[in-house]
């Protein structure tokens, strides 16, 4: 949001009344602003769930930070006082006497608690407010003994005390600290070098059979133990006492994409609060990681596992040397950017100045240091985490990253696709491995322990079974079974782990083995060295033994990838050509943790297509609240934001009600857009140019009258709007079919006179292309003697641009909307989603809930698509609704308030285009 001069929109607000929080910002704010950050403040200081709800161009990220960084100034500024006044007794030696204004001097002596004595509950408040004083006081004497002239403080104030001091030395000696860093950087490297150089004299040429084994070392499973018999300890130093510091109150800010989020901390950058506030930045490997080797994999699945296994690398050479064991080994890489002191740098770095991902990864490079861990162990101390929702709403993604939610605030913006995106990140497809998995138990059976073995067996098992539910056999190439009888299944949890046989075994410690083994990374490495023809000529004896497994991975991986819509890549050997895939075991805990959901909250989708190798096995997650409930539970505070949350229902009962939250809790705030009502005109068009009743349903908008109709509509306001027209269809099958009847009747070329024709790509990296080549020719329209007047994209609601585009200006002077995109009814996956709605929630308004369900995910995908147009508080634009149901009452009511409130009927065409002409003409006056 670009700033603006103080007083540009007219009169500020009134000032804050007493006992009302006062509101930094850079200029003064809209009044819209002034109450949001109010209801924001109100909600988080009464820990409250709240809904909030405002316009694109109205400065919510700008009313998120100012509102919620106040508040946590202020919490901040209690909880210090509040610990003063706890401490203020031990000073003064009046250690157990009642203060004024402590809990238990304020609580009438004739009342009680919950119906308990009145002493009974002085005891209690008594009690807490000791075990708190114990809590925060350290007893400190100058001379190193206990006794008369002690000092009792807070633990936290000498932990703050100590936080703020050494920050305060980082910002006054920035140079110097970096020169300090790079020469002991440079020592270390001196170091390995010479190390190195010793090691390779001392080994000689050794012998090659010998080599070859070491070589494999890295392929075989350390013997495994479970969490219960072996606490994981990382190879990080645990006794400094930087780690041990408690997480200080903050607040997680979650958003879509990096780029929002880098947006968001421009935001703060730009805001008053970017000089004291601790902020740091969380991201994936793919987007965090420095090591140049490492990104060029590509694939996240491929970084995450290199970047493990270097890990684990640099932690058993760090074992070895403090064993004094002198084993003869192959050098296996590690990661040079992996040294704790210059990550305890960059923390620091991080902690001092307010930086985006971008700049974090410049740092990281420059001192040579992580992003991705440098930035984990800044969180303990952040004020201000801003990371991606999807990291955030995953529990053990949560846990690696050391996020704690207990007593904090989360701010989800952007969430309009909330209950989406739990359900996406909680379902699972499977791509079965079973090949891979048998060869590397055969190769290493011997050099395995007892039970890497047994629980290889079970898993190789557990695939052997879920073949079998697709109707093929592991023993035979998957894209040459046929399956008897194609379509598509959907079974409870139960049914599905009776039917194939494995109720008897426990998936939550199989899937806890993929997980903590490295079995996954293991085979990773295996199928790398052995998977390819290149790799497998060691030997004949071994050639022969692979082939197979060759021809399995090959087959199979093809398959996958064209299910998935992905080029085809073959597993190669990838000592200088890069492999692309991801190790096939990954998907097996995935969906492994996914059956250990409880019965009645996911549903397993059979797949059956043609072959094996085209058939999957997908787990569908039907209450995405089992997964939200932690989060609503441990956090003082949640806030759902977003530019446009209508209709809220599903937020209010799928997420928040399902979650066994208290409606009392709930808190809903929209608030208006900042442009005059004159610079927007809504309308429902009921019928077209001939009289055409406009009702876009599956079976009536492929009928040639209704195509005729709708570019009929398109002709008229192309001729009276300037600049850009973007014009949403329901599908791409639609917008295709339409787009080539007009071109059959010649009303695409009457159509191009006016405006330069654009289609929306179906590939991501062709719509920056597009829409370049649409601004231009806009702006080339724009000057005098133009024969056209702008140009018209043709959109799909929910493609690339109903969403992340901003059409602001003469990008988007008029949006149009043909038909209602309602989801398709006859997909499996959304028959079970409507079935469980109406057997667990309750009817709304006489509506069963699944046809609630339908409307919402039609009006949501409606609303943001129509929402790319007003970007800011002097732009202005039409909205053109095509299709005679929005006039609804169930519908419209789902309308965003700020376009409801102005939104006109017309069940004519004349009178709306005569308003739109108006609208336009009267636009074009004024400029």
């Amino acid at each position: 949001m670009g700033s603006r001069e103080a007083g540009a929109d007219g009169p500020g607000p009134p000032g804050p009344g007493p006992g009302e929080p006062r509101f930094p910002f850079p200029y003064t704010p809209y009044v819209i602003q002034e109450q949001f950050m109010a209801a924001l403040y109100g909600a988080l200081e009464a820990g409250r769930v709240g809904i909030f709800e405002s316009p694109t161009g109205t400065g919510k990220s700008l009313s998120l930070i100012c509102g919620a960084l106040t508040w946590l100034r202020d919490f901040e500024q209690k909880k210090r006082e509040e610990e003063a006044r706890l401490l203020a007794p031990e000073e003064s030696g009046q250690e157990g006497k009642e203060r004024p204004g402590s809990a238990a001097a304020a609580q009438p002596e004739s009342q009680g608690t919950a119906g308990e004595p009145d002493w009974v509950t002085a005891f209690v408040q008594k009690k807490e407010e000791r075990d708190l004083v114990d809590k925060l006081k350290v007893e400190e004497c100058s001379d190193g003994t206990r006794g008369n002239g002690s000092v009792w403080q807070g633990e936290e104030q000498i932990r703050r005390k100590k936080r703020e001091d050494r920050l305060e030395k980082i910002r006054n000696n920035v140079q110097l600290k970096y020169a300090a860093k790079r020469k002991r950087s440079e020592e270390d490297e001196t170091k390995r070098l010479l190390q190195l150089s010793k090691e390779v004299l001392s080994e000689g040429a050794g012998d090659a059979l010998e080599q070859l084994d070491h070589n494999e070392e890295e392929l075989i499973l350390a013997e495994y133990e479970s969490d219960e018999e072996k606490k994981v300890v990382s190879g990080l130093e645990e006794d400094d006492d930087d780690l041990e510091e408690e997480h200080v109150t903050k607040i997680y800010y979650c958003s879509r994409t990096h780029s929002q989020l880098s947006q968001f901390v421009r935001e703060v950058q730009k805001s008053p609060f970017s000089k004291d506030t601790r902020l740091v930045s969380l991201g994936s490997r793919q987007n965090l990681c420095v090591n140049e080797d490492v990104r060029r994999l590509g694939a996240l699945q491929l970084i995450n596992d290199r970047c493990m296994e270097m890990q684990k690398n640099k932690h058993e050479k760090k074992s070895d040397e403090e064993n004094g064991e002198k084993k003869r080994r192959v050098s296996r890489t590690v990661c040079p950017f992996y040294s704790y002191e210059q990550m305890q740098f960059l923390r620091d770095e991080v902690l001092v100045e307010v930086k985006d991902i971008e700049q974090l990864v410049a740092l990281g490079r420059k001192t040579k240091a992580c992003p991705y861990y440098g930035s984990r162990y800044a969180v303990s101390a952040a004020q201000l985490v801003v990371l991606p929702y999807q990291m955030l709403l995953h529990e053990p993604t949560r846990n690696a990253a050391g996020i704690k939610l207990k007593d904090q605030v989360v701010i989800i913006d952007e969430a309009h696709n909330l209950v989406d995106t739990i359900t996406c990140i909680h379902s699972a497809e499977l791509c079965c491995a079973h090949s891979q998995l048998l060869q590397y138990m055969e190769r290493y059976r011997k050099r395995l322990k007892a039970k890497n073995l047994m629980y290889i067996k079970q898993i190789l098992y557990l695939l052997e079974r879920f073949v079998a539910m697709l109707g093929g056999n592991v023993n035979q190439n998957p894209s040459c079974q046929a399956v008897s009888q194609t379509g598509t299944v959907l079974k409870s949890i139960n049914d599905f782990l009776f039917q194939s046989h494995i109720d008897n075994i426990n998936l939550f410690k199989v899937q806890r083995y993929c997980e903590k083994s490295l079995i996954s990374r293991k085979l990773f490495g295996f199928v790398e060295r052995y998977g390819s023809p290149a790799s497998a000529v060691k030997s004949s004896k071994e050639n022969q033994k692979l082939s197979g497994l060759q021809n399995f991975l090959l087959t199979l991986q093809q398959g996958a990838d064209t299910e998935a819509g992905t080029p085809q890549s073959p597993v190669v050997e990838a000592e200088h050509e890069q492999v692309r895939t991801a190790s096939p075991l990954m998907q097996i805990e995935g969906f492994l943790s996914a059956l250990t959901n409880a019965n009645q909250d996911g549903r397993v989708i059979i797949n059956r297509q043609g072959t094996v190798g085209q058939s999957s096995l997908k787990f569908l997650l039907l209450n995405p609240a089992v997964h939200f409930a932690k989060v609503v539970e441990e956090c003082r505070a949640v806030i759902i934001a977003g530019g446009t949350m209508q209709p809220v229902a599903d937020f209010r009962e799928q997420l928040l009600a399902c979650a066994g939250v208290d409606p009392a809790r709930v808190v809903e705030f929209s608030c208006g857009h900042v442009i005059p009502p004159e610079n927007i005109l809504p309308i429902i068009l009921c019928s077209g140019p001939s009289n055409q009743q406009l009702e876009f349903t599956y079976l009536t908008r492929s009928m040639p009258q209704m195509m005729d109709e709708t570019g009929r509509i398109l002709c008229n306001l192309c001729n009276v709007v300037p600049g850009g027209v973007v014009c949403f269809f329901p599908s791409y099958e639609y917008e295709k079919q339409i787009y080539a009847h007009w071109e059959k009747t010649g009303l695409l070329t009457r159509l191009a006179v006016k405006k330069k024709i654009f289609q929306e790509p179906k590939k991501a990296n062709q719509v920056e292309q597009v829409l370049v080549e649409y601004a231009k020719c806009i702006k080339r329209c724009s000057q005098a003697g133009e024969q056209m007047t702008g140009a018209l994209l043709l959109s799909v609601v929910g493609g690339k641009m109903s969403e992340g585009i901003n059409f602001s200006d003469d990008l988007g002077r008029c949006v149009i909307m043909v038909g209602m995109p309602y989801p398709n009814i006859k997909s499996p996956e959304l028959q079970e989603k409507m079935a469980w709605l109406d057997k667990t929630m309750p009817r709304a308004a006489g509506q069963p809930p699944s046809r609630v369900l339908i409307e919402n995910l039609c009006m949501k995908a409606v609303n943001q698509s129509i929402g790319r147009a007003i970007r800011h508080q002097k732009d202005f634009a039409s909205i053109l609704l095509l299709d005679h149901r929005y006039a609804r009452p169930a519908i419209f009511n789902k309308l965003p308030q700020w376009i409801r409130d102005r939104t006109q009927v017309k069940p004519a065409f004349g009178a709306a285009f005569a308003e739109l002409r108006k609208f336009h003409r009267g636009k074009l006056n004024a400029s």
